[in-house]
């Protein structure tokens, strides 16, 4: 029987496993749909498929650089033990390296780039399979820099948080520094002028209610409103930052200090914004060993 790609696709829509699997499947099987499924089940490539809307928020970031350019990854697992495996590590590099050899600038563009799995979707499906756990591409970011240029790469509690900067006219040393410091300090932006119109109108709003309650009359209220802002700056915003190791001046004069200007920041944390999974671990292995 004649595989066709419309065969291949259904199958693998049902499965979960890579082209190739889907095709040796179907031609192992004579292009018999049900037994193609029940052969990638017994080979253990069919594993993935049931695993898709379980919860995936653990995982690790890292970096990856060549030359003038640069990625920050985010691969997520389901639970913080699968982070340590080796096997998951190594695939974090393959896809890291893979998406900074590239033009992708969106996960599905990423997906879609060949490796030696075939593609990373077909990977990410295999290791997942292999692992037992939902594995996902959650994001990235491609940056690239100019030759007086400088990145700060930092990677902090094994992969937890990494951080990536951009400084200008500065050394390495400098760049990396920054990098540390918004690994513990969490700036939400770069500059005063990065925070969204509705963002800062919904602050002073609250500062203003703030003032308010404390028993200030509206004008006065009003004008305490702008100080608060320059305080509130000092909190989300990376160059108003006071610098970790000098409390007496801003990150963004420390970088000057030094000759330098910061141009960009990429901050990832591990499963920042999602949803965490709340199980009974022991119950879940012992699931698995039932084969649930």
């Amino acid at each position: 029987m004649e595989i066709t790609a419309s065969l291949v696709k259904e199958l693998r829509e049902v499965t979960g496993a890579g082209m190739m699997d889907c095709k040796k499947a179907l031609s192992e099987c004579n292009g018999n749909m049900d037994e193609a499924v029940n052969w990638l089940r017994e080979k253990g490539i069919a594993k993935s498929a049931k695993k898709e809307s379980r919860i995936a928020a653990e995982g690790l970031a890292n970096i990856y650089v060549d030359g003038n350019n640069a990625v920050i990854v985010e691969v997520n697992s389901e639970t913080d033990f699968v982070s340590k495996n080796e096997e998951f590590r190594a695939m974090i590099d393959t896809i890291g390296n893979t998406i900074l050899a590239s033009n992708a600038t969106t996960v599905e563009d990423a997906n879609a780039l060949a490796c030696e799995e075939g593609t990373i979707a077909d990977l990410v499906i295999a290791k997942t399979a292999k692992i037992g756990e939902k594995l996902s591409l959650r994001r990235f970011v491609k940056v690239t820099k100019e030759d007086n240029d400088n990145f700060g790469a930092y990677i902090h509690m094994g992969g937890k948080i990494a951080v990536l900067t951009v400084i200008k006219n500065a050394s390495e040393e400098v760049a990396k520094e920054v990098a540390m410091q918004a690994a513990a300090m969490k700036p939400l932006y770069v500059f005063a002028e990065d925070v969204p119109a509705d963002v800062l109108d919904a602050e002073r709003q609250v500062q203003k209610e703030i003032a308010i309650n404390e028993g200030k009359p509206a004008d006065i209220a009003e004008k305490m409103v702008e100080g608060r802002i320059k305080k509130y700056y000092k909190e989300i915003c990376l160059a108003e930052q006071p610098f970790i190791k000098d409390g007496d001046i801003s990150v963004s004069k420390y970088v000057a200090n030094n000759g330098g200007e910061i141009k960009s920041m990429v901050r990832y944390e591990v499963g920042e914004g999602m949803e965490k999974r709340n199980d009974n671990f022991a119950e879940e292995v012992m699931n698995q060993i039932n084969g649930k």
